[in-house]
């Protein structure tokens, strides 16, 4: 078992800045890809960027250039940047976390999120 506690998010204005983090405990030697998702009111859950135990990222296109997704393989934790925010980013934030089992499946673990509002 992964378990994900994320932390960072809150209210800001437009153009503002938040960083999230999310730090992994449990069964983290097995740690692989880290990542965050978000979810806004009323829409599915969307890929915002996800970085893998190497360093290899990869964003949504609405967030490029806006958000940085990093890594601390030795404190375990996943972090998101969030720069330039606009109202379209508002949505609660979920970090998730890809483990390697016994039986050599992969399993996904998620956090309870963490809600960004960016205010016009």
């Amino acid at each position: 078992q992964v378990h994900l506690v994320e932390s960072g998010g809150g209210l800001v204005q437009s153009g503002g800045s938040l960083r999230l983090s999310c730090p992994a405990s449990g069964m983290t030697l097995s740690l692989d890809t880290m990542g965050w998702y978000r979810q806004a009111l009323g829409k599915q859950r969307e890929m915002v960027a996800t970085i893998t135990s190497t360093g290899r990222t990869n964003y949504a296109d609405s967030v490029k250039g806006r958000f940085t997704i990093s890594r601390d393989n030795a404190k375990n934790t996943v972090y998101l940047q969030l720069n330039r925010l606009e109202p379209e980013d508002t949505a609660a934030y979920y970090c998730h976390a890809d483990a390697t089992g016994a039986d050599g499946r992969s399993v996904r673990y998620w956090g309870q999120g963490t809600q960004v509002t960016v205010s016009s």
